[in-house]
């Protein structure tokens, strides 16, 4: 196996966290080593978008999700592609670890760069007991980064 080549594809899990962005710009910096494809991914927690729009207009609250998940994607994105990597994202609903560990399945990966814990409170999408289930539960290493 060429060394170049030895690490293709990272998934970087984001939730807007410093620990996420953190992970991503780590992310980006091993992936330039080794001119690795960078994917980005954000995972909207549907129970916890059930239990805070019991308090919130739900149209409201998934709408500026969806844009803070946006412009975080696509800070990752735009970051990877100014060091010259070829950089994707994906924004899905569902369980964070589950759909984290599905869609490294599904594209390949070969090493998940995560941090070590997510937002607290009401904008928590990803937190350290997920960061535990994506490392029990990955087809492939998991780099966490504190």
């Amino acid at each position: 196996m060429a060394e170049d080549k030895f690490i293709r594809k990272i998934l970087v899990p984001t939730d807007g966290s410093d620990s996420s962005m953190r992970a991503s710009d780590f992310a980006i910096r091993l992936a330039k080593q080794f001119n690795s494809q960078i994917v980005a991914i954000y995972v909207i927690d549907r129970v916890i978008l059930e239990e805070i729009s019991k308090v919130h207009e739900r149209r409201e609250l998934e709408e500026e999700i969806k844009r803070k998940a946006e412009r975080c994607l696509n800070y990752i994105v735009n970051s990877a592609k100014r060091e010259g990597l070829k950089a994707t994202s994906i924004l899905v609903e569902g369980e964070p670890h589950d759909q984290i560990v599905r869609h490294a399945e599904s594209l390949g990966v070969d090493i998940i760069v995560m941090g070590s814990k997510g937002r607290r409170g009401m904008n928590r999408i990803l937190i350290g007991s997920v960061a535990e289930r994506v490392i029990e539960y990955a087809p492939c290493p998991v780099l966490v980064i504190r």
